[in-house]
Protein backbone atom coordinates (compact mmCIF):
# COMPACT_ATOMS: atom_id res chain seq x y z
CA UNK A 1 0.00 0.00 0.00
CA UNK A 2 1.17 3.22 -0.77
CA UNK A 3 2.39 5.55 2.05
CA UNK A 4 2.60 8.89 0.35
CA UNK A 5 0.94 10.27 -2.97
CA UNK A 6 1.97 12.88 -5.75
CA UNK A 7 5.86 11.94 -5.80
CA UNK A 8 8.35 13.12 -8.36
CA UNK A 9 8.31 10.82 -10.91
CA UNK A 10 11.21 11.53 -12.82
CA UNK A 11 13.70 9.08 -12.55
CA UNK A 12 17.65 8.79 -12.46
CA UNK A 13 19.49 5.23 -12.97
CA UNK A 14 21.84 3.65 -10.38
CA UNK A 15 23.55 0.88 -11.88
CA UNK A 16 20.39 -1.60 -12.81
CA UNK A 17 18.58 0.13 -10.25
CA UNK A 18 16.22 2.41 -11.66
CA UNK A 19 15.82 5.13 -9.13
CA UNK A 20 12.92 7.97 -8.42
CA UNK A 21 14.14 11.74 -7.50
CA UNK A 22 12.96 11.05 -4.09
CA UNK A 23 12.83 8.82 -0.99
CA UNK A 24 9.17 7.93 -1.16
CA UNK A 25 8.86 7.44 -5.01
CA UNK A 26 11.95 4.79 -3.98
CA UNK A 27 10.11 3.26 -1.19
CA UNK A 28 6.93 3.06 -3.72
CA UNK A 29 9.46 1.13 -6.40
CA UNK A 30 10.35 -1.38 -3.69
CA UNK A 31 6.72 -1.88 -2.49
CA UNK A 32 6.06 -2.61 -6.16
CA UNK A 33 8.97 -5.09 -6.42
CA UNK A 34 7.77 -6.45 -2.99
CA UNK A 35 4.31 -6.99 -4.45
CA UNK A 36 5.41 -8.79 -7.97
CA UNK A 37 7.60 -11.06 -5.77
CA UNK A 38 11.08 -9.73 -7.05
CA UNK A 39 12.18 -9.65 -3.74
CA UNK A 40 16.26 -8.84 -4.25
CA UNK A 41 14.82 -5.66 -6.17
CA UNK A 42 12.74 -4.38 -3.24
CA UNK A 43 15.10 -4.94 -0.94
CA UNK A 44 17.74 -2.97 -2.71
CA UNK A 45 15.33 0.52 -2.88
CA UNK A 46 14.51 -0.15 0.58
CA UNK A 47 18.37 -0.94 1.61
CA UNK A 48 18.82 2.66 -0.94
CA UNK A 49 16.41 4.88 0.95
CA UNK A 50 17.83 3.22 4.56
CA UNK A 51 21.19 4.51 3.51
CA UNK A 52 20.52 7.75 1.78
CA UNK A 53 18.31 9.24 3.77
CA UNK A 54 19.03 7.74 7.33
CA UNK A 55 17.50 10.92 9.21
CA UNK A 56 14.19 11.23 7.50
CA UNK A 57 11.61 9.14 8.46
CA UNK A 58 11.41 7.29 5.07
CA UNK A 59 14.50 5.74 6.15
CA UNK A 60 12.30 4.01 9.10
CA UNK A 61 10.04 3.27 7.06
CA UNK A 62 12.44 1.05 4.79
CA UNK A 63 13.69 -0.31 7.99
CA UNK A 64 10.18 -2.12 8.26
CA UNK A 65 10.07 -2.82 4.59
CA UNK A 66 13.47 -4.99 4.87
CA UNK A 67 11.64 -6.60 7.35
CA UNK A 68 8.63 -7.31 5.43
CA UNK A 69 10.59 -8.85 2.48
CA UNK A 70 12.38 -11.46 4.45
CA UNK A 71 9.38 -12.13 5.90
CA UNK A 72 8.21 -12.96 2.78
CA UNK A 73 10.48 -14.88 1.52
CA UNK A 74 9.86 -16.75 4.59
CA UNK A 75 13.93 -16.28 6.50
CA UNK A 76 11.82 -15.61 9.77
CA UNK A 77 14.76 -16.17 11.55
CA UNK A 78 16.22 -12.67 9.61
CA UNK A 79 13.52 -11.12 9.71
CA UNK A 80 12.42 -11.40 13.28
CA UNK A 81 15.44 -10.10 14.31
CA UNK A 82 15.14 -7.04 11.74
CA UNK A 83 11.64 -6.52 13.58
CA UNK A 84 12.82 -6.46 16.87
CA UNK A 85 15.61 -4.10 16.08
CA UNK A 86 13.34 -1.90 14.93
CA UNK A 87 11.10 -2.00 18.22
CA UNK A 88 14.88 -1.59 20.16
CA UNK A 89 15.57 1.53 18.12
CA UNK A 90 12.14 2.97 17.66
CA UNK A 91 10.31 2.68 20.77
CA UNK A 92 7.79 5.35 19.87
CA UNK A 93 7.31 4.98 16.30
CA UNK A 94 3.85 4.85 15.12
CA UNK A 95 4.63 1.87 14.02
CA UNK A 96 5.93 0.24 16.96
CA UNK A 97 3.26 -2.40 17.28
CA UNK A 98 3.51 -4.04 13.73
CA UNK A 99 6.93 -4.71 14.18
CA UNK A 100 6.55 -6.58 17.57
CA UNK A 101 3.96 -8.23 16.18
CA UNK A 102 5.61 -9.59 13.22
CA UNK A 103 8.58 -10.46 15.11
CA UNK A 104 6.41 -12.33 17.35
CA UNK A 105 4.55 -14.14 14.33
CA UNK A 106 7.20 -15.46 12.88
CA UNK A 107 7.82 -18.12 15.50
CA UNK A 108 4.21 -19.10 14.30
CA UNK A 109 5.63 -19.20 10.86
CA UNK A 110 8.32 -21.63 11.78
CA UNK A 111 5.87 -24.24 13.21
CA UNK A 112 5.84 -27.13 10.93
CA UNK A 113 3.02 -27.44 8.95
CA UNK A 114 0.02 -29.86 10.10
CA UNK A 115 0.21 -31.61 6.55
CA UNK A 116 2.05 -34.90 5.61
CA UNK A 117 3.83 -35.08 8.98
CA UNK A 118 4.52 -38.58 10.40
CA UNK A 119 4.58 -38.67 12.87
CA UNK A 120 1.02 -36.58 13.05
CA UNK A 121 1.77 -32.96 14.81
CA UNK A 122 0.23 -33.95 18.00
CA UNK A 123 3.04 -36.60 18.55
CA UNK A 124 6.02 -34.32 17.76
CA UNK A 125 8.31 -32.07 19.85
CA UNK A 126 6.28 -28.51 20.55
CA UNK A 127 9.18 -26.28 21.15
CA UNK A 128 8.25 -23.90 18.79
CA UNK A 129 4.51 -23.67 19.42
CA UNK A 130 5.20 -23.01 22.93
CA UNK A 131 7.99 -20.55 21.36
CA UNK A 132 4.73 -18.76 19.01
CA UNK A 133 2.43 -18.74 22.41
CA UNK A 134 5.26 -17.13 24.39
CA UNK A 135 6.05 -14.60 22.43
CA UNK A 136 2.12 -14.14 20.97
CA UNK A 137 1.18 -13.37 24.56
CA UNK A 138 4.04 -11.28 25.41
CA UNK A 139 2.91 -9.55 22.37
CA UNK A 140 -0.82 -9.12 23.71
CA UNK A 141 0.45 -7.51 27.24
CA UNK A 142 3.07 -5.51 25.94
CA UNK A 143 0.60 -3.75 23.45
CA UNK A 144 -3.10 -4.47 24.54
CA UNK A 145 -4.41 -1.64 22.46
CA UNK A 146 -2.88 -2.28 18.99
CA UNK A 147 -4.61 -3.21 15.67
CA UNK A 148 -3.45 -6.06 15.77
CA UNK A 149 -4.32 -8.20 18.94
CA UNK A 150 -7.65 -9.65 17.42
CA UNK A 151 -5.32 -11.67 15.07
CA UNK A 152 -2.45 -11.98 17.72
CA UNK A 153 -5.60 -13.96 19.94
CA UNK A 154 -5.99 -16.33 17.16
CA UNK A 155 -2.78 -17.64 16.66
CA UNK A 156 -2.79 -17.98 20.84
CA UNK A 157 -5.98 -19.99 20.50
CA UNK A 158 -4.40 -22.02 17.92
CA UNK A 159 -1.09 -22.67 19.70
CA UNK A 160 -3.21 -23.79 22.52
CA UNK A 161 -5.29 -26.17 20.64
CA UNK A 162 -1.98 -27.41 19.42
CA UNK A 163 -0.31 -28.14 22.69
CA UNK A 164 -3.54 -29.51 24.00
CA UNK A 165 -3.73 -32.08 21.73
CA UNK A 166 0.13 -32.84 22.23
CA UNK A 167 -0.54 -33.68 26.22
CA UNK A 168 -4.01 -35.37 25.46
CA UNK A 169 -1.81 -37.60 23.23
CA UNK A 170 0.95 -38.49 25.82
CA UNK A 171 -1.70 -38.82 28.53
CA UNK A 172 -3.48 -41.33 26.88
CA UNK A 173 0.22 -42.79 25.93
CA UNK A 174 1.28 -43.31 29.56
CA UNK A 175 -2.57 -44.63 30.33
CA UNK A 176 -2.28 -47.51 27.66
CA UNK A 177 1.07 -48.15 29.88
CA UNK A 178 -0.54 -47.96 33.48
CA UNK A 179 1.62 -45.00 34.31
CA UNK A 180 -1.13 -43.26 36.25
CA UNK A 181 1.58 -40.74 38.02
CA UNK A 182 2.56 -39.39 35.03
CA UNK A 183 -0.64 -39.28 33.75
CA UNK A 184 -2.21 -37.25 37.12
CA UNK A 185 0.60 -34.84 36.02
CA UNK A 186 0.24 -33.97 32.05
CA UNK A 187 -3.95 -33.57 33.15
CA UNK A 188 -3.30 -31.25 35.92
CA UNK A 189 -0.76 -29.20 33.53
CA UNK A 190 -3.45 -29.56 30.76
CA UNK A 191 -6.07 -27.71 33.05
CA UNK A 192 -3.86 -25.36 34.38
CA UNK A 193 -2.33 -23.94 31.51
CA UNK A 194 -4.39 -24.33 29.04
CA UNK A 195 -7.87 -22.29 29.64
CA UNK A 196 -10.20 -21.98 27.44
CA UNK A 197 -8.73 -24.07 25.08
CA UNK A 198 -11.06 -27.07 23.33
CA UNK A 199 -11.10 -29.74 25.46
CA UNK A 200 -13.34 -32.97 24.60
CA UNK A 201 -15.50 -35.45 26.77
CA UNK A 202 -12.95 -37.93 27.54
CA UNK A 203 -9.88 -35.76 29.15
CA UNK A 204 -12.94 -35.76 32.01
CA UNK A 205 -13.46 -39.13 32.25
CA UNK A 206 -9.65 -40.01 32.22
CA UNK A 207 -9.39 -38.16 35.23
CA UNK A 208 -11.76 -40.01 37.19
CA UNK A 209 -9.87 -43.01 35.68
CA UNK A 210 -6.41 -41.75 36.89
CA UNK A 211 -6.99 -40.55 40.58
CA UNK A 212 -9.16 -44.27 41.18
CA UNK A 213 -6.19 -45.76 40.05
CA UNK A 214 -4.32 -43.84 42.19
CA UNK A 215 -7.06 -44.14 45.27
CA UNK A 216 -7.28 -40.11 45.94
CA UNK A 217 -11.08 -39.80 45.19
CA UNK A 218 -10.71 -36.43 47.09
CA UNK A 219 -8.10 -35.13 44.34
CA UNK A 220 -10.33 -36.40 41.20
CA UNK A 221 -13.28 -34.30 42.55
CA UNK A 222 -10.93 -31.31 43.07
CA UNK A 223 -9.42 -31.67 39.58
CA UNK A 224 -12.66 -31.85 38.03
CA UNK A 225 -14.06 -29.12 39.74
CA UNK A 226 -11.59 -26.79 38.09
CA UNK A 227 -11.96 -28.47 34.92
CA UNK A 228 -15.42 -27.12 35.05
CA UNK A 229 -14.34 -23.54 35.98
CA UNK A 230 -11.13 -23.19 33.71
CA UNK A 231 -13.32 -24.56 30.75
CA UNK A 232 -16.86 -23.61 31.04
CA UNK A 233 -19.26 -24.66 28.61
CA UNK A 234 -16.72 -27.63 26.66
CA UNK A 235 -17.27 -31.45 26.17
CA UNK A 236 -15.15 -31.87 29.05
CA UNK A 237 -16.57 -29.54 31.50
CA UNK A 238 -20.29 -30.92 30.64
CA UNK A 239 -18.87 -34.64 31.19
CA UNK A 240 -17.11 -33.55 34.59
CA UNK A 241 -20.16 -32.11 36.02
CA UNK A 242 -22.10 -35.29 35.30
CA UNK A 243 -19.34 -37.25 37.00
CA UNK A 244 -19.58 -34.76 40.20
CA UNK A 245 -23.11 -34.88 40.14
CA UNK A 246 -23.33 -39.13 39.85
Amino acid sequence: MALWVGCATTSTTAGDLDLAETPEGNIQRGDDALKSKSYQEAERYYEYVKGKYPFLEAAKVAELRIADTSFEREQFTESRDQYLNFVKLHPTHPRVDYAAYRAALTHYKDIPSEFFLLPPAEEKDQVEVKGALKSMNDFIRSYPQSTHVSDAQKVVDDCKRRLVAHEWYVARFYAKREMWGAVAARLEGLITDYAGAPLQAEVAQMVEDVYVHLQTPQKAKDTLKRLVERFPGSPAAAAAQKLLGS
